[in-house]
């Protein structure tokens, strides 16, 4: 049973992010838009049993709950903190892998272009760990035609700063560090 070692503020008003003792996956992202996206693990059905949730994101000992509008927080986290606290911990890394990366983030995972490795490279070093930290990931989807698309994952997903300054940055600094030719799409 994960011990919640604190609960913090996103940038994103509608969304917290749990921080947990105990891993709940180790390095897979786990990313589901509804209850029904969310059906067949077990961990995020439990939080979108509670009620109010929108989204479900978890990494690692963090977990990103996203709840609608009219949900207060002061309601809701003590219902929340119930399912997070029963969850099972990963003691293993064995088993789920790239079968939790889902569509194109498999296939930009295991593409050998050049220049798609560099792209994570730098979003591994100087962007995705502050999405993390504000509760959010950022997966790479496919480089197309000099066209970068990218999912925004937990907190991140729907606050209007990841889909405008953080973007516009993301761009900026790919123009300048790898090619000025990708301009970069959030799907």
């Amino acid at each position: 049973m994960p011990k919640i070692a604190d609960i913090q503020e996103t940038p994103n008003p509608n969304a917290v992010k749990f921080i947990l003792k105990e891993p709940v996956s180790h390095g897979t992202s786990h990313s589901f838009k509804s209850a029904e996206a969310a059906a067949d693990d077990n961990f995020a059905r439990s939080i979108f049993d509670v009620g109010s949730v929108v989204s479900v994101f978890y990494m690692d000992k963090m977990v990103t709950v996203e709840k609608t509008d009219d949900a207060e927080w002061d309601e809701i986290l003590p219902e929340l903190a119930v399912p997070i606290r029963a969850a099972d911990p990963v003691t293993t890394s064995a088993g789920k892998g790239a079968a939790a990366m889902v569509g194109g983030a498999i296939a930009a995972a295991a593409s050998d272009d050049p220049k798609l490795g560099e792209i994570n490279a730098l979003l591994d070093e100087r962007i995705r760990p502050y999405l993390a930290g504000d509760g959010g990931w950022l997966e790479v989807l496919e480089l197309e035609n000099n066209i970068l698309k990218i999912r925004y994952e937990g907190a991140c997903g729907s606050c209007p700063s990841s889909l405008t300054g953080t973007l516009m940055a993301i761009e900026n600094m790919i123009k300048e560090e790898i090619d000025p030719a990708i301009t970069v799409v959030a799907t």
